[in-house]
């Protein structure tokens, strides 16, 4: 049975911004939000903190400890608990380690196509941004980062590079072997690496293992959450996870950090951390079946869209140039034309022209409606 057998007139009573950005008649596959109700052991949680009137301040290292938990039992990997810091969210974690590790008249090195935030809280920072292109295969490029890097350190300015692992769009997992090399090269330069891995627990191959950067690159720090995930999005927290040789850094944050997370979402993070793996795996195996339903869906109806599904999370990077030529925006034309809402394929960078981002996290009644509008659409 799948997860995503959620009634389509229940998923419209949701007011978050997958159900309330377009009008109903829009199908919407953009935003990381799943079509799913939260495991059982996050509802109770969050129901028992209201009854009890526990929403207050948050206090201890129980998210620590639950992740450090989750991350031994799912990826063999030791995690100290004592040495990770909560962040109130992921891209403010983002933000607060480019203001730590960089001065600032600094960069930022991302890897286009990209999350569309990365490039606007690096911004935010004041920090400037270069770009190193994924490769045509789309993976890590280090030529590409060579120059990207070299540019980035001109007149011995201070850099970071922001890492996206799992990728996204593309859902590529870096490997050990990109990893050291990656980590090589930033070393070589003087780059520090900030790694954004809340995808992490939405590898869908099985023989695809996932290796967090810290543990091939020991200065760099990763950020994680449950949010992705576990689909709570609107109860924001997470955690910046340091590999060996950058405990010492994360000290240096403002303590005020703490101030800006909230309790109950560390409750709820800590509940489906510490009781969610047979929900997890339930889902991981609804997304497989998910991404299957849509390949082949778009292979039987619409050929020429180009699609190398990735080994992790639920997005599929569509390339549209052959079915929607002379477009660089097809995700406008399919909202307008068919009323599926897609994410723009350039918002993710120069390399997104042509392509959009599908979410697949629904359910395969939603996907078959989805794709037979979209032919509808261009064959009319």
């Amino acid at each position: 049975m799948s997860l995503f057998d959620v009634d389509l007139d229940e998923l419209r009573t949701r007011t978050s911004q997958k159900w309330r950005r377009y009008p109903p008649d829009v199908l919407p596959l953009f935003v990381a939000e799943m079509d799913v109700r939260v495991c059982e052991p996050v509802v109770t949680a969050v129901m028992h903190a209201l009854h009890r009137g526990d929403t207050g301040y948050v206090d201890g290292r129980p998210y620590q400890e639950a992740f450090a938990g989750f991350a031994e039992r799912r990826w063999g990997w030791s995690v100290d608990p004592a040495t990770a810091v909560l962040m109130p969210d992921v891209m403010q974690g983002v933000a607060e380690l480019v203001r730590l590790l960089t001065d600032a008249d600094g960069a930022v090195v991302i890897n286009p196509p990209v999350y569309p935030p990365f490039r606007a809280f690096v911004r935010r920072t004041g920090r400037r941004v270069e770009t190193a292109d994924l490769g045509a295969d789309g993976r890590l490029d280090l030529a590409a980062l060579d120059e990207a890097f070299t540019r980035a350190r001109a007149g011995g300015r201070s850099a970071a590079y922001l890492l996206c692992h799992p990728q996204n769009p593309t859902g590529a997992v870096h490997t050990p072997d990109e990893l050291r090399a990656l980590g090589e090269l930033a070393v070589r330069h003087g780059v520090r690496v900030v790694s954004d891995e809340v995808h992490a627990p939405l590898v869908l191959d099985p023989d695809v293992p996932f290796v967090s950067a810290t543990t091939v690159v020991p200065d760099a720090v990763a950020l994680h959450s449950a949010s992705k995930a576990f689909h709570l999005a609107g109860l924001k927290a997470a955690l910046a996870v340091p590999g060996p040789d950058a405990a010492a850094h994360l000290d240096r944050l403002p303590a005020t950090i703490l101030s800006e997370v909230g309790h109950v979402p560390v409750l709820a993070h800590t509940a489906a951390l510490t009781h969610g793996d047979a929900w997890l795996d339930a889902l991981l195996d609804s997304l497989r079946d998910s991404r299957a339903h849509l390949r082949a869906l778009l292979d039987e109806h619409l050929p020429r869209t180009r699609w190398t599904a990735g080994a992790a999370t639920y997005f599929a990077w569509l390339d549209l140039r052959d079915e929607i030529p002379d477009d660089d925006d097809p995700a406008a034309r399919l909202l307008r034309d068919a009323r599926v809402a897609l994410n723009p394929g350039p918002s993710f960078g120069r390399p997104g022209a042509g392509f959009a981002r599908l979410n697949f996290a629904t359910s395969r009644a939603v996907l078959t409606e989805a794709v037979g509008r979209v032919v509808r659409s261009l064959r009319a």
